[in-house]
């Protein structure tokens, strides 16, 4: 009886101490939610929403810490380096269920997004 009671203690300790941090991780990392929605170029729309399984809008779920962080990782959603297939980008942060504004108060957080005008609305243009 011994040994079987100190077999279950050590398979729940080892059990434990692999599920603890994947648990506390998902506590504490992904109060963030943004939403993506793409306008893809035309034709591209299969390519264009591939990242979102095919539609156009999607959320994902990313790592953060504050609201701050929240609207970071937002604002580096907006970058578009498939210019010839996506045509612009609307991203929505939500950080703990609270919707997120960015600096200039829009939803969008892409209307601040420093490279918009090179990177949105490119479609014709070859890279």
């Amino acid at each position: 009886m011994k040994i079987r009671h100190a077999l279950t203690a050590t398979f729940l300790v080892a059990l434990t101490s692999r599920l603890l941090p994947v648990a506390e991780a998902e506590a504490e990392g992904t109060d963030c939610d943004i939403t993506y929605t793409r306008t893809a170029c035309p034709g591209q729309e299969a390519e264009s929403y591939k990242k979102c399984d095919g539609k156009q809008s999607c959320t994902k779920h990313v790592a953060a810490a504050s609201e701050a962080l929240c609207l970071d990782a937002a604002l580096q959603a907006c970058s578009n380096d498939r210019l010839d297939v996506t045509q612009s980008k609307v991203i929505n942060a939500k950080f703990k269920g609270k919707a997120l504004k960015s600096k200039s108060g829009s939803d969008d957080v892409c209307l601040d997004y420093a490279k918009r005008d090179a990177e949105f609305n490119q479609c014709s243009k070859k890279k």
